[in-house]
């Protein structure tokens, strides 16, 4: 199957084109159809599986068809809201939708905490047609006067398990009190917990359940590895991996943002070039390192698990886990930053005494057992 199959109209197929989009993901062959039809969704699909475009392209064509006459000159009303959790993902899925609508007369906009807000309210008061929003500026500029949500038709919740995680449920909750009942929802999670099927059941109107993926699956294109080693060896092992030439681009997790930062100095220290994300960076700083990780002015990103969440760089070749994470789930996550859109990806984790636990519940969910690497350092 091809987008052609799909009865996209000819601008956003342009678009689609234009970005060397050919043939869509299992998520998008199966969403897209269903979303122009009219009915919520709730979809359960992992990270790198083409999850924006599978929602964001019906939305753009659904606005188009039911758009006014684009001769006549009115303010443009907000149609379309969509939710993120972080600054980052809010920011990628901004430029998809600007990619895709790119041959329309359809302007989106992004708004974020962490900045002055004079800006995003100036585009706010010129009208636009799509919002894409974390929940606390969100409802900052709400409360302000600046957002109109009378005439919002498709509600998007991306992300919706990190949301809960955030704790943004309440402020999720308050946003959609806000809005017509008369809407199209959609949500989409990479993990389907007991409390967002209980969430969905208050959000969406006899939804349609999208899963491509069993749940907690893991990429089958991603080789996962282990090494056993003393919490304090774990920053010389670091550096030996880092060092092996197999290593185009890696993605370093960390489980606090003070361990990040020692990561990334002492790593600076062996004189490996890296630099760091986490939430007590600026949203400049952050978005610097995340554009010098893209364009491979450095090849290694330290991170903290909330940070990461919306990293959306093409061709990572390796996630390491510095620190095991105690949630499963979360293990599904970071590892899905590689092995991307077909290519293939490797995942290295170092478990000290501690984190075996861990390890246990991590391939209990994966129903898979991680190669198990020996090194020199223990």
């Amino acid at each position: 199957m091809t987008f052609n199959d799909l009865t996209i109209i000819e601008p956003v197929l342009k678009a689609l084109v234009k970005e060397g989009y050919d043939t869509p993901t299992p998520i998008q062959e199966k969403a897209i159809p269903i979303i122009m039809s009219g009915k919520d969704v709730l979809g359960c699909a992992q990270t790198g599986t083409g999850k924006t475009a599978a929602f964001s392209i019906p939305v753009i064509q659904q606005i188009l068809s039911g758009s006014e006459n684009s001769s006549e000159k009115k303010k443009k009303k907000l149609k379309a809201l969509i939710l993120t959790p972080t600054r980052e993902l809010a920011l990628q899925v901004y430029e998809s939708f600007v990619k895709y609508s790119a041959f329309t007369s359809l302007k989106s906009s992004v708004i974020y905490g962490g900045v002055n807000q004079s800006r995003q309210v100036s585009t706010l008061k010129k009208g636009i047609d799509i919002l894409i929003a974390t929940p606390g500026r969100l409802l900052d500029l709400a409360q302000q006067g600046f957002i109109d949500f009378s005439h919002v038709e498709y509600f998007v919740l991306d992300e919706a398990d990190r949301m809960l995680d955030m704790g943004f449920m309440p402020d999720i909750r308050k946003i959609v009190s806000s809005l017509q009942k008369k809407r199209q929802t959609l949500m989409f999670s990479a993990t389907m917990p007991s409390e967002i099927e209980k969430l969905a059941v208050t959000l969406l109107h006899k939804p349609e359940k999208i899963e491509i993926t069993p749940e907690s699956s893991v990429v089958d294109a991603i080789s996962q590895y282990v090494y056993f080693i003393s919490r304090e060896n774990k920053t010389m092992l670091l550096n030996d991996v880092l060092s092996q030439p197999d290593i185009d681009t890696a993605l370093v997790f960390s489980r606090t943002k003070h361990g990040a930062d020692k990561i990334s100095k002492r790593l600076l220290k062996q004189r490996i070039k890296n630099e760091v994300i986490h939430g007590n960076k600026s949203q400049n700083a952050r978005q610097k390192s995340l554009m010098n990780f893209k364009k491979k002015k450095i090849k290694i990103l330290v991170a903290t698990d909330i940070a990461a969440r919306g990293i959306d760089v093409s061709r990572i070749s390796h996630v390491i886990n510095y620190d095991m994470p105690e949630d499963p789930e979360t293990y599904v996550h970071r590892i899905g930053r590689t092995g991307r859109a077909g290519n293939m990806g490797t995942a290295i984790s170092f478990c000290d005494n501690s984190e075996k636990k861990h390890l246990k519940s991590i391939q209990k969910l994966t129903g898979k057992s991680l190669l198990t690497l020996h090194s020199q350092t223990h």
